[in-house]
């Protein structure tokens, strides 16, 4: 991978990176060119066996994402505009298929295809001044990088209606009552209060929060009884791993695991 040139990568320690959005003229908006940065780089993320958690940051200090770059679609033909839209559909689906969990620490404006990205992340930690809102068909389109479905299914339809349907913005305060967001913290404060989720999280058995992830995402779209097979089969996967001997040696010798991560 060509090392990028809209993203920094910034490891904390051995097992937490994190993926800072650097664009900072555009306010982080998502060009063809960040989209297919944002691809390559959580492909090599997902195939690091040393990754346990990644972070989603920015390093403007008034924006996590203000969504898709309007200046760049404007005067595409329609050829060009669906061969963008595949190359951004494989970027957010790139962070939504993280095998290792994500958080993202939202300041400022997160909006539309930005909202999206913090969407696609596990875990959504956002600072007192953010502003948050999927304003797609107030510019004639839908939120395409899956805002219908990610935000459906954090809030519910009537919620996720209400945001998409009206374009309305949200601060910080209202996004978290309505579960857009899963912690509120002070403005500028949400970046620590992500890398610490994050360094929680790696602490843990690398094999089982990630077979933990992977039951509860393809869980989610099935029926109970299909839900519990799934984890069945994730359990089986883990129960019988390194780290699952580790695991229970170290609790019973009173010791910090040492994760074998297999």
């Amino acid at each position: 991978m060509d090392a990028p040139t809209m993203l920094q990568l910034t490891r904390h320690g051995e097992h937490v990176v994190e993926v800072t959005l650097d664009r900072p003229g555009s306010m982080n908006a998502v060009s063809t060119a960040l989209a297919e940065e944002l691809t390559a780089v959580t492909a090599a993320l997902a195939a690091d066996a040393d990754v346990r958690a990644v972070v989603l940051t920015s390093s403007h200090p008034r924006s996590f994402c203000v969504g898709a770059d309007l200046k760049e679609r404007n005067g595409f033909t329609d050829a060009q505009m669906m061969e963008h839209r595949l190359i951004t559909a494989r970027a957010y689906r790139g962070v939504l298929d993280l095998p290792m969990p994500a958080v993202a620490a939202v300041e400022g404006y997160a909006l539309g295809g930005g909202l999206e990205i913090a969407l696609s992340c596990d875990l959504l930690v956002a600072g007192a001044g953010a502003t948050l809102a999927l304003p797609e068909v107030g510019v004639g389109v839908i939120p395409g990088g899956g805002g219908t479905q990610l935000l459906t299914r954090r809030v519910g339809w009537s919620r996720a209606a209400s945001m998409i349907f009206t374009a309305r913005r949200l601060d910080g305060a209202q996004a978290h009552r309505l579960g857009v967001v899963d912690e509120l913290v002070e403005a500028g404060d949400a970046r620590d209060r992500a890398l610490e989720l994050a360094a929680g999280i790696a602490a843990n058995s690398p094999v089982a929060v990630r077979n933990a992830k992977k039951a509860m995402r393809l869980g989610m779209g099935t029926d109970l009884a299909a839900g519990l097979e799934i984890e069945d089969g994730c359990w089986r996967a883990t129960a019988f791993s390194g780290d699952r001997r580790e695991g229970v040696a170290a609790f019973a010798e009173k010791r910090t695991p040492r994760w074998p991560g297999r």
